[in-house]
């Protein structure tokens, strides 16, 4: 299933009323995949979809604001001349602009649709500290319960920090370890991290933590990317240490 990209806006031409039904059947599919708790990529996508079209209007105000037109008089406030502005010529111009206005109200409402989704997985899911947590955080295991499947799966993370223009940036990049399956019961996260320790040497005590939640969303779709971000934000934080 595709999401609305920017791609159905610079491709629209001049026929406004056909591109406004493919944005809204694109809407329309990324409105039944949160009817079915499945978040990514789709809220992410939109969210810089939506960004990228502010910008185009902006930009597109600017080039009204700037464009000549002819004198009419003079504002003796302050002291400025009052332009005419010209009408904007270019058809296809004119039709991406009107498209993109019209729409951004409906990509902002899918976006709060998302969005609710996401807080509420991320209000039930809570991070677990597993054994003793060192003073080195910046690499470890998460561990997240995938309900649906009555799988635990084991990622190796690495946190990463990084300047961009004077500003500070994180970085999480996780690594697919292992997928352990519930029979009666899972296992402890405690036992997985033993388990961890004997085979991977490298971490002798690695700091490790449990996304604890009793949800049965999607989980690459959903409580993954929920459970990455959350951990994220922890290790951030002053008690995450990092």
């Amino acid at each position: 299933m595709d999401g609305l990209r920017i791609e159905h806006f610079i491709c629209a031409g001049d026929d406004l009323e056909r591109a406004q039904y493919q944005v809204l059947a694109r809407l329309q599919d990324v409105r039944q995949a949160f009817s079915r708790n499945i978040v990514y990529p789709f809220l992410s996508d939109l969210i810089q979809l939506f960004g990228t079209l502010r910008q185009m209007v902006d930009n597109l105000d600017q080039i009204h604001q700037a464009a000549p037109g002819s004198i009419e008089g003079i504002d003796w406030n302050t002291a400025q001349l009052i332009r005419q502005q010209p009408q904007w010529g270019d058809d296809l111009m004119n039709t991406l602009e009107e498209l993109i206005r019209w729409a951004l109200p409906l990509v902002q409402d899918a976006i709060e649709e998302g969005r609710t989704i996401f807080e509420f997985v991320d209000d039930n899911l809570h991070l677990e500290e597993v054994g003793i947590v060192p003073s080195y955080v910046e690499e470890g295991y998460l561990i997240v319960p995938d309900r649906m499947t009555s799988q635990l799966h084991v990622l190796q993370y690495s946190l990463s920090v990084f300047t961009r223009a004077d500003e500070r940036y994180r970085s999480l990049r996780t690594t697919y370890v292992r997928s352990v399956s519930r029979r009666n019961v899972y296992p402890s996260p405690r036992s997985i991290k033993m388990e961890l320790v004997n085979e991977i040497p490298e971490l002798p005590n690695p700091a490790t933590y449990f996304a604890a939640t009793e949800l049965d969303f999607p989980f690459e779709a959903t409580t993954l990317p929920v459970a990455k971000r959350k951990l994220m934000r922890y290790l951030s934080s002053p008690q995450g240490m990092a």
